[in-house]
């Protein structure tokens, strides 16, 4: 559900914002203020679990979401919706980190590449499906059904989390660092909102810039404060270890460029070649062919290649991919487009897993919880922007175009997005090749 909402409201802008009688521009306030929840809430989402009971949270945080959904559904007017989307942002940003951490603490070693790999669906899914899924429900229905399909969803979930998830929480949990939840929380917020600001381009670039300055600077004076408390919001000490630093930098690296993908191909082959939204979204679905075919191989993979080659190769072959989709015409045969992007697919799904399976590979079991919200903060705010990234080169392609003489409005400023985010996939594979080639070989080994 969270993974979903986090995208689908792009697909339904347009009749939402009709729905409301403003230009679907407005909309992004719609999109900024869940990201801007999860940038909020995320970080403190370890506190709270260890404070009152993953049990206890993780059921409250379906509740909350659902409730919301609900609440978006009924909305009247667009501050309706962006105050619902808000209380839709927190319930999220406390759903999936504190169900991750339950399942971290409770997995056995030598279960964890397989856990990881059940994990990694949702976040492989949902970008993919979410255009299709959109597009069904606003043609075929109300735009309000987006958020009325969590509601069975939600009450199921709410019955097994109550039944199923134990009840884990710190022995003895320590006082909540408020000065860094505030400083991380508004640094990230500022970001977050000014990122989306200046993609929707509903303001002066002047004010989202300066939101985007000001979220740096406050980031920085929090990280400062974080290495300094004893107890903090955020453990930044754990990116001592070579895994964690490789799978938050690296794997942030990988998550902006594939997780714009899904956004720039639909856009891609109606824009700039002309095709029809079925046509586009089928072939989008390769995406996810690739995804299933190569999913029940992942674990033999890692056991047989290793980590660092199976980092590497993924972001290397990952950026070569989307350099592919660079050199896509609307004359580039089908079956080309449709085999480029089902590589795509495997590649998406190894890198996945491999990330998010290395990253808690050397953490020590006293400080899971930490290195869960930390992991859990950097990878929902890098997914949550990378559709706004993916438009910013977009933008950038289109004004490259304009500047060149042309019209800016052809598939030109598609390859000039897809280059750019080849460069930042392959990027990537740097920081990989930087890890030890037995990193992670425990997990490898036991699994």
């Amino acid at each position: 559900m969270e993974n979903l909402d986090g995208t689908i409201i792009a697909t339904a802008a347009p009749r939402m914002a009709a729905s409301f009688h403003v230009q679907p521009g407005r909309l992004n306030l719609v999109i900024a203020a869940y990201l801007l929840a999860l940038g909020i809430f995320i970080p403190v989402s370890g506190w709270i679990a260890d404070r009152f009971g993953a049990r206890l949270v993780f059921s409250g945080a379906i509740a909350v979401f659902t409730l919301a959904s609900v609440l978006c559904a009924q909305s009247t007017s667009l501050a309706e919706l962006t105050a619902t989307r808000l209380l839709q942002g927190i319930g999220g940003a406390l759903m999936v980190p504190v169900g991750r951490l339950v399942v971290l603490r409770r997995a056995e070693k030598s279960d964890i590449i397989r856990v990881i790999a059940y994990l990694t669906w949702p976040a492989l899914v949902a970008p993919v499906v979410a255009p299709a899924l959109g597009g069904a429900i606003v043609t075929y229905a109300s735009w309000r059904w987006i958020f009325l399909v969590n509601v069975p969803l939600g009450l199921v979930a709410l019955l097994v989390a109550s039944r199923v998830v134990p009840d884990v929480r710190a022995d003895r949990p320590a006082g909540l660092d408020w000065q860094g939840f505030l400083l991380t929380g508004l640094g990230l917020g500022l970001i977050v909102y000014g990122l989306e600001l200046i993609e929707g381009g509903t303001v002066p670039w002047a004010l989202a810039g300066a939101c985007v300055g000001v979220g740096s600077v406050v980031i920085w004076r929090a990280a400062g404060h974080l290495q300094r408390r004893v107890h903090p919001l955020l453990d930044l000490a754990i990116l001592r270890i070579p895994t964690f630093r490789a799978a938050s930098v690296g794997g942030s690296l990988f998550r902006l460029a594939i997780g714009a993908a899904p956004f720039l191909l639909p856009l891609q082959f109606q824009d700039g070649f002309g095709w029809s939204p079925l046509r586009s979204g089928l072939l989008v679905v390769s995406l996810f062919v690739g995804n299933i075919a190569i999913k029940p191989f992942t674990t033999r993979i890692l056991r047989r290649f290793g980590f660092r080659a199976v980092l590497g190769t993924s972001a290397a072959a990952a950026g070569a991919t989307l350099a592919a989709c660079a050199a896509f015409t609307a004359h580039t045969p089908l079956t080309v487009i449709v085999v480029v992007l089902a590589a795509s697919g495997v590649f998406r799904s190894t890198g996945f897993t491999a990330y998010n399976t290395i990253v808690f590979a050397d953490v020590p079991p006293g400080d899971m919880s930490s290195a869960n919200t930390l992991s859990s903060t950097v990878q929902q705010v890098t997914m949550g922007v990378s559709v706004t990234i993916g438009a910013l080169v977009l933008h950038a392609g289109t004004w490259l175009e304009r500047a060149a003489g042309s019209s800016g409005t052809g598939s030109a400023p598609f390859a000039v997005a897809f280059a750019v985010l080849a460069l930042v996939a392959g990027s990537a594979s740097v920081e990989a090749l930087l890890l030890p080639r037995e990193a992670g070989s425990s997990l490898a080994a036991s699994s």
